[in-house]
């Protein structure tokens, strides 16, 4: 008998659960219905940079999580066939503004890359090298190269995935649906019962939940990135990213298009309407590196507003009162590292209920519900 399973929401989570529902062992005995209306996606309106190792944060699970993120993607890449468009390893360079702070950087990078093969190589670039290796940089910093880190683009990310999956045992409605008090899926077409419901609707999942008489504790951010167009010689192509301390991404793709973000806005709620202020703050975060931009160079703003829980870890599991109810979310600034390990595990969680090793990657779901 087919499994009838529907996955709403189409962000990264999402999708990245519908590509492996679609390719892992056992997915012809599964059917896959994915809703989502695509208002204020934090995937799509997101280009991002994969390359945990070195960040700031402390939380050891939000740590094991992101690591195991970033080395899925190599084989999530192969598995979809996805293009440089959507994700290319161009490895990353992480600065610090004090020289004896990148010392000790570049110290807790070589002892970590002894036993993290994703990281691939570590070096330590003066600001020649960088400028090198980013010559469009006019003011390069000195900093670590990481050749395992990558940058992505969100959009074409999700879409290609979803266009794999499309190809075998998922339905996309591209809709706007609401659970009923008993489970079932108001959809255009009537309440509809599937066998599992896997949610991922982001910030919006508290309104998810909400007729279940379940109260999650996601609070929405407002993220802000500018794309700028610049002249980009064959010859520079896939340079690194940069991750600057304390100052916005820097992520050139292929092509001329150059992005820069992203703002972390916790007072907006859910409102998607393009700031003037932000795009001047990040057009000068990014003058910082390269003083020759000018707004006239701005070709687009994207804006999407991430989830975030109160102590700033994603979460996810199968819901406690509810077993075929299975949630993730909460990704924050990280979704883009974190959200495909998350959709691999849900996905896993749909042939395999009995999981138990998701408390080394998350806290019970049950701390995140009400």
């Amino acid at each position: 008998m087919v499994k009838q399973v529907a996955i709403i929401g189409g962000g990264i989570i999402g999708a990245t659960a519908a590509f492996y529902l679609s390719f892992l062992q056992g997915n012809d005995n599964i059917q896959v219905t994915l809703f989502d209306d695509d208002t204020g996606q934090a995937t799509k309106a997101a280009s991002g940079i994969i390359s945990p190792w070195l960040s700031k944060r402390r939380n050891k699970r939000w740590y094991a999580l992101a690591k195991r993120g970033a080395e899925l993607y190599p084989s999530l890449v192969s598995d979809a066939q996805l293009s440089n468009q959507a994700y290319q390893q161009t490895g990353t360079i992480v600065t610090r503004k004090n020289h004896g702070d990148l010392l000790a950087l570049y110290q807790e990078a070589k002892i970590k890359e002894q036993h993290t093969t994703a990281m691939g190589r570590v070096e330590l670039l003066d600001a020649k090298e960088v400028k090198r290796r980013m010559p469009l940089l006019t003011d390069a910093p000195e900093g670590v190269f990481v050749s395992g880190g990558a940058r992505i683009d969100g959009g074409h990310f999700v879409s290609e995935l979803l266009e794999r999956a499309a190809a075998n045992n998922l339905d996309v409605k591209n809709e706007r649906v609401s659970l009923t008090a008993n489970g079932a899926i108001n959809t255009t077409a009537g309440p509809k019962h599937f066998d599992i419901v896997i949610i991922a609707t982001g910030a919006w999942m508290h309104e998810s939940l909400r007729p279940l008489g379940l109260n999650v504790k996601v609070r929405p951010q407002k993220g802000q990135l500018i794309d700028l167009t610049v002249k980009m010689p064959h010859k520079w192509r896939n340079m690194p990213v940069m991750m600057p301390e304390g100052s916005s991404d820097v992520i050139p793709f292929n092509g001329g298009k150059l992005v820069i973000g992203a703002t972390h806005e916790n007072d907006e709620g859910f409102d998607l309407t393009p700031q003037p202020a932000a795009r001047r703050q990040l057009l000068n975060n990014a003058k910082v590196f390269i003083n020759t931009l000018t707004d006239a160079q701005v070709s687009d703003m994207r804006v999407g507003t991430r989830a975030y829980t109160e102590d700033f870890a994603p979460f996810f599991g199968a819901v406690p009162t509810l077993p075929n109810f299975l949630i993730g979310g909460g990704l924050g600034s990280s979704g883009l590292t974190t959200g495909p390990m998350i959709g691999y595990l849900l996905a896993q969680a749909v042939f395999e209920p009995e999981i138990d090793h998701w408390q080394d990657y998350t806290k019970p779901v049950s701390q995140y519900i009400d």
